[in-house]
């Protein structure tokens, strides 16, 4: 990657923080980015509409307005499709790149065989990315100056929540097509909770978010097909005051999933999700510095 590529996102990624922290909760949307350099471009043998097909579009924009209620929220400008930073950090092909993957590379995880690694493989229904290998060099640089970073980023994020409030709860914003693979047995859902089968964050948390999006009227199912990523996995340690969760949202509700372009609906659920973000704020914890339901 140079340096051309670099300074084309500028900045990579930002952590939108409020001038007043006032809750233990952390948003972020690792996927959101649109910004695709030229030289990725040229790369490429995907055009930029097929390529935006593992783009989060617009999740930032859904949740931006947590910082005004005194949350922050993390977001990238760089492409997943350029790297993803839902996966380990070494979660790498050997058939991609030209060259010698460093000896701790994971190389053989269900994510590097489906295609979708640290640098993905494969946008969509498993449509080839690259006409050819690329450096392994190239690869690993991507990991240095965007990865890394990132997830520099929103562990200061965490780890200053945690020290303000005690506790910490991370919120992973994404989206998912609204047709499912054939392999998939049931219609999707308008939003998935992914909350890695119960081990990422306490049950309150999870049964609060699918009780207000269901009172707005919201279809919610619960860890399938979506438990939840790296991220939830990663920074969900609730036996240490770190709790994650995953919230996928069908594009259907809220763009045109052709255009790329904001549906009419998409004000409402902008709102709905300010709703949830506020009942989060307010959800407290008991003596033990566990999360549960406050009565009504």
């Amino acid at each position: 990657m140079s340096e051309a590529q670099i300074r084309d996102f500028d900045p990579a990624f930002e952590a939108l923080e409020p001038a007043e922290p006032l809750a233990p909760v952390v948003f972020n949307s690792p996927h959101s980015g649109r910004v695709y350099p030229p030289q990725f471009l040229h790369q490429v043998r995907l055009d930029l509409p097929t390529l935006r097909r593992s783009e989060d579009t617009d999740v930032d924009a859904l949740f931006e307005g947590v910082v005004e209620r005194g949350m922050p929220l993390m977001r990238a400008h760089f492409p997943r499709s350029l790297v993803d930073v839902n996966r380990e950090p070494y979660e790498l092909d050997p058939r991609m790149f030209d060259g010698r993957l460093p000896t701790f590379a994971n190389t053989r995880s269900m994510r590097v065989a489906g295609g979708l690694g640290t640098i993905p493989r494969v946008v969509g229904e498993a449509q080839e990315i690259y006409a050819r290998r690329i450096a392994i060099d190239e690869a690993l640089t991507r990991i240095e100056v965007l990865y890394k970073p990132y997830h520099r980023a929103l562990r200061r994020l965490i780890a200053a929540t945690h020290r303000a409030f005690g506790e910490a709860l991370l919120v992973d914003c994404h989206s998912m097509p609204s047709m499912a693979p054939i392999r998939e047995d049931r219609p999707r859902a308008d939003m998935v909770i992914g909350d890695r089968y119960g081990t990422s964050c306490a049950p309150a948390v999870t049964d609060l978010i699918e009780g207000v999006l269901k009172a707005r009227g919201y279809h919610v199912v619960r860890n399938k097909p979506y438990a939840g990523g790296f991220i939830t996995e990663h920074y969900g340690q609730p036996q240490t005051g770190m709790q994650a969760v995953q919230i996928e949202i069908n594009r259907a509700i809220y763009m045109d999933e052709r255009s790329y372009r904001r549906t009419a609906h998409f004000p409402r659920l902008q709102a709905d999700l300010m709703v949830l973000a506020e009942a989060l704020a307010r959800l407290p914890l008991d003596r033990s510095g566990d999360w549960r339901v406050a009565a009504e």
